[in-house]
């Protein structure tokens, strides 16, 4: 419980006793689907370890919004928790993931009662904003080569890896874009000399 409580460290601490009473740690393996579409959220999940990926689906496409990482929530999560709505995303564990689940019966009272609990959400708000910002430039300037060489170069970034297992249609789904458009623009990166492929697996050689 320790590494919960320094996430909430900038808390009162009467608040942070009353959230680490009321809050479930729990670990949850890799590729697992946390948050359905449609689904009602009971429980507000803030990462203490590992990574999650949140979700979208338009039609028959799906786009990867964004990563959830260590001392981050979901704020879609937050939102549907709040309101007693359906989320419109779904999520899922992209490596083990160990997280605190805060029930969200509590959000609405520990709003009212401690204001410096909006803080948490705030900055969840503003930096998902500005992740929407750069998704929205990426699809709107950026040619396909580059936005799946970026998307590349982040996954390895937060998983602090060299080299990781990906499939040609994971990469697409995550795009929202074709497999058959990755596969051709992985093997025209690959030509390039920017990465290199080996049973399943891709590591970027050099800077775009």
């Amino acid at each position: 419980m320790d590494i919960a409580q320094n996430l909430l460290s900038f808390l009162k601490p009467e608040l942070v006793k009353e959230i680490m009473d009321a809050s479930t740690i729990q670990y949850i393996p890799k590729g697992t689907e946390i948050l359905r579409e449609d689904q009602y959220v009971k429980v507000l999940p803030i990462v203490i370890e590992g990574l999650v990926q949140v979700h979208s689906r338009f039609k028959e496409k799906e786009l990867l919004l964004y990563y959830i990482e260590p001392a981050q929530s979901c704020v879609e999560s937050f939102h549907a928790a709040l309101n007693n709505k359906p989320s419109r995303v779904f999520a899922h564990t992209e490596e083990d993931t160990k997280v605190m689940l805060i029930p969200a019966r509590y959000l609405s009272s520990w709003l009212r009662d401690y204001p410096e609990f909006n803080t948490l959400f705030f900055d969840q708000y503003n930096l998902r904003y500005s992740e929407l910002l750069d998704t929205i430039s990426h699809l709107l300037i950026d040619k396909m080569d580059k936005r799946i060489y970026d998307h590349l170069k982040k996954k390895f970034e937060l998983s602090n890896s060299t080299s990781l297992k990906l499939s040609h249609g994971q990469i697409a789904s995550e795009l929202g874009t074709a497999r058959e458009v990755v596969s051709r623009i992985i093997k025209k990166l690959e030509n390039d000399g920017l990465i290199e492929q080996n049973s399943g697996y891709i590591k970027i050689t050099t800077t775009l």
